[in-house]
């Protein structure tokens, strides 16, 4: 009998690993340079804002979009110029092609970077030719072109392209030096161009994966500032939850009690009552039961119930006093007549007057602040307003983690909030919460 694994695959590539490697290179060969050889690329214009034009006054940025094409063409300029100074043939056609092709090579890097390396590398020895070999396999006008070419097309494309382009630039170079025996008696320029090349590919190279490394942290910490927003908010929306759970579990607990208990108060209810009240009662048990399994779902395992009552508006002194302690200089100011509010409307605002307050002696410390209690007809008004920061402690910095659970209390009571900056250099929140009177109707 033989053991026989079905799950087990064969491998079906019988190549031997050097040879995959050598197929995975030239893969990446014919993608980088062969593939989009003739590829339409145009050279955009530079932002204003762009790290490259950071030298430039703020009144010139704008304006310096395409400093990069004027220095393409800059070197373009020199290099027709340097094949005039070195041309051996006269003036003419020939002397034309021998200082036109490498300039217009370096022009083709702004359209078809790719293509304007073949070019440049294809042209070299017709240009050497065409020279008088004044220096082999580069002629003085080819040498620098090249380098030109090789830098910008580094530059438009990735660190992979720009070692393909400088392995088939020495490919050639040794061609010339070895097979064609031109390496001596006429000025050998290809170690030359080699080790400068080599250079220049390799500080392109560290700024491009510099530059990468910049986009991917910046990417990163944007990803992880949503993340934490998010989770900030979730974190303030499960703190609400326990929180407004002793409120509703007490209603609802009420509501049962009392259910159970009224068909006693009548004599002789009707069946048809004591049924009613019995759903009644059945339903609030089964309401409490599923509230508490969703409290357990989103109770953190080291979360702890607190034992005293929550805290409400009546409270509110008692804090006031604690920040004065504390060293803040605030004021309370109730208007409108006190009425007794909604337990889960108190909660909310003391927690907002709480954080509001907190959020002051964090970030503006020295400073006055001011809480004004608005009872109105149709609901309760908020005011907590702080001066600018005073004194020599520096205040502290914040994430806004306090602001986001005060804005989700108020959503969650259908309310409205604003929180912006004062004229006098401090800080206010105002919030408003409806209330729906009792024996009205929404």
């Amino acid at each position: 009998m033989f053991d026989v694994n079905p799950t087990q695959t064969p491998d079906t590539d019988s190549r031997s690993p050097e040879l995959r490697v050598t197929m995975d290179a030239l893969g990446g060969l014919r993608a980088d340079l062969l593939d989009d050889a003739f590829a339409y690329r145009p050279l955009p214009a530079l932002a204003a804002d762009s790290a490259a034009l950071r030298f430039l006054p703020r009144r010139l940025r704008p304006r310096a979009g395409l400093l990069p094409h004027a220095l393409v063409g800059f070197a373009a300029l020199v290099t027709f110029l340097l094949g005039f100074e070195y041309v051996t043939s006269g003036a003419g056609p020939v002397a034309l092609v021998y200082c036109a092709v490498p300039a217009a090579a370096v022009l083709l890097t702004l359209l078809r970077p790719v293509l304007a390396f073949w070019v440049s590398l294809g042209s070299t020895p017709f240009i050497a030719y065409l020279g008088g070999y004044d220096g082999w396999p580069w002629s003085p006008n080819s040498f620098l072109a090249h380098l030109v070419v090789l830098v910008v097309v580094a530059l438009r494309t990735r660190p992979r392209t720009a070692a393909w382009m400088w392995l088939l630039t020495a490919g050639y170079a040794g061609f010339t030096a070895f097979f064609l025996g031109m390496g001596t008696g006429y000025g050998f320029n290809g170690a030359g161009l080699l080790f400068v090349s080599a250079l220049l590919l390799l500080t392109v190279a560290i700024l491009q994966i510099r530059r990468q490394a910049a986009r991917d942290v910046t990417a990163q910490q944007t990803v992880t500032a949503v993340e934490r927003s998010r989770r900030t908010l979730l974190e303030e929306r499960t703190t609400i939850a326990r929180e407004l759970h002793d409120v509703v579990a007490h209603h609802m607990s009420v509501v049962a009690i009392q259910a159970e208990a009224a068909p006693y108060r009548v004599e002789n209810p009707p069946p048809e009552l004591e049924q009613a009240f019995r759903t009644i009662r059945e339903n609030a048990v089964a309401a409490l039961t599923e509230l508490r399994r969703i409290l357990g779902v989103v109770r953190a395992e080291d979360y702890e119930a607190p034992d005293a009552p929550q805290p409400t508006l009546a409270d509110l002194d008692g804090l006031v006093g604690n920040v004065r302690e504390a060293g803040l200089d605030v004021t309370l100011t109730v208007t409108g007549a006190v009425r007794e509010l909604p337990q889960g409307v108190e909660l909310s605002a003391y927690r907002i007057v709480q954080e509001a307050l907190s959020n002051v002696l964090r970030h503006a410390p020295g400073a006055g602040a001011k809480v004004e209690l608005g009872y109105v007809l149709g609901g309760l008004g908020l005011r907590i307003a702080n001066g600018p920061a005073r004194g020599l402690v520096k205040p502290s910095p914040g994430a806004g983690h306090g602001l986001t659970g005060m804005r989700e209390r108020v959503t969650m009571l259908g309310g409205e909030m604003t929180a912006e900056a004062a004229g006098d250099g401090g800080y206010e929140v105002t919030v408003f919460v409806p209330v729906q009177r009792e024996g009205t109707d929404q």
